[in-house]
């Protein structure tokens, strides 16, 4: 897998012919693929598939032509739950929680990724001609066998392979999907077939889109333009079904979804994120992300939102909350991930413990990270007083 590889015909880094060794639509050498789009290279070398930059596919370096997060913008729903193709990265993100009535629990996540690596549509009457390249990454966690499972497709935006429609909203890559009821209009259904088990769930929003950051503008370094466009829908009412080992089970809960588009993001001095979000069994939910910067040290550029049981949010700074790592769990590369925390909120008198609910929910895709299903609980006391997802990028 190191050395050389063509992947396509040179025309101005413009894919234009079938991917060498795919099948269907994913490459089966999705290391290679990916990492020839993400780090822009013309589709003509190979990167050495375990040196990925995060600063390369999500830095300040980008084609001028792409458009840029600049200044607050006027929020349309349901329009902009559709993509938004002028900016170079992309994403539909849901993460959620859900159970049997029995009290089976399972975490789950489901990500489309867009990715464009030129701003122009390529002039071609090749079928397979695309600026965009679309990556899923899916993943389930069944707590009580103490196992994670995921799965990873690719494919080029062309042929119908991958896209994004809006009416019907449609977000997809292959047969794995997010349907919409017309102009994105709720319930969205997800179906996703993947390796080792099958998600078909419906999402319905207990409450409006929260807009991260300023007024959506969710600004990650102090370099102009290193922000991005963020809203999040923060309680999603669940319900549906979960395939794995030939067993069906009828599941309810609650998800949340993220829906990020820029340019750039991280500054050349960042080398990735802790992120949070928690649904509490109050009716409040956090999200919250630290940058890190390569020094270790949080970047002042940390922030999140607090919201009320009524929808309302209050913005939080990076002092704001305080982190301590209290417990690693150590990857067999010998990266340690912190998989308990203490989450300190000052203003609202809180203090929790954020677990994993199974160590090991390590994303090897791609990108390698960690992702996965946390309780949080009380500190003074023991109490679980709700649940969510932890996302932390950038270890070493």
């Amino acid at each position: 897998m190191r050395g050389k590889w063509k992947c396509c015909e040179e025309e101005e880094g413009v894919c234009n012919t079938p991917l060498q060794g795919m099948v269907g639509a994913y490459c089966i050498r999705p290391l290679i693929f990916l990492f020839c789009l993400l780090l822009l290279a013309g589709c003509s070398k190979t990167p050495e598939p375990d040196t990925f930059d995060l600063n390369a596919a999500l830095g300040g370096v980008a084609d001028a032509r792409f458009s840029r997060a600049l200044a607050p913008r006027a929020f349309q729903f349901p329009q902009d739950h559709a993509a938004h193709p002028d900016f170079r990265n992309e994403w539909w993100y849901v993460t959620g929680n859900v159970q049997t009535d029995d009290g089976r629990q399972f975490g789950y996540q489901v990500t489309w990724f867009r990715i464009a690596f030129m701003p122009d549509k390529p002039v071609s009457a090749s079928p397979w001609a695309s600026n965009q390249v679309w990556m899923a990454h899916v993943a389930l966690t069944d707590v009580q066998a103490g196992e994670h499972l995921h799965d990873q497709r690719l494919a080029r935006g062309a042929a119908g392979l991958a896209g994004q429609s809006v009416q019907p909203f449609r977000v997809w890559l292959e047969d794995w999907q997010m349907v919409g009821n017309g102009a994105g209009e709720f319930p969205w259904a997800i179906a996703v077939k993947a390796h080792d088990f099958t998600l078909n769930l419906q999402l319905r929003p207990q409450k409006p889109p929260v807009l991260q950051g300023d007024q959506g503008l969710s600004q990650k370094s102090s370099e102009v333009g290193n922000a991005s466009y963020y809203y999040s829908l923060t309680r999603l009412q669940t319900l549906g079904e979960i395939y794995r080992d030939g067993q069906r089970f009828t599941v309810t809960g609650e998800s949340w979804l993220d829906r990020e588009w820029s340019t750039s993001a991280l500054g050349a001095d960042q080398a990735g994120w802790d992120w949070f979000s928690l649904q509490l069994h109050d009716g409040h939910e956090l999200m919250f992300y630290r940058l890190r910067k390569k020094s270790g040290e949080a970047d002042a550029h940390s922030a999140g939102k607090w919201v009320l049981p009524e929808g309302t949010a209050q913005t939080l700074a990076s002092d704001d909350v305080m982190l301590k790592p209290l417990r690693y769990w150590q990857a067999a590369s010998g990266v340690r991930y912190p998989v308990a925390w203490e989450m300190s909120l000052p203003q609202q008198g809180k203090r929790w413990r954020i677990e994993a609910v199974v160590d090991d929910q390590l994303m090897q895709t791609g990108i390698t990270y960690w992702e996965g299903a946390v309780r949080v609980v009380d500190v003074a006391n023991g109490e679980v007083l709700g649940r969510g997802y932890l996302e932390m990028s950038g270890y070493d």
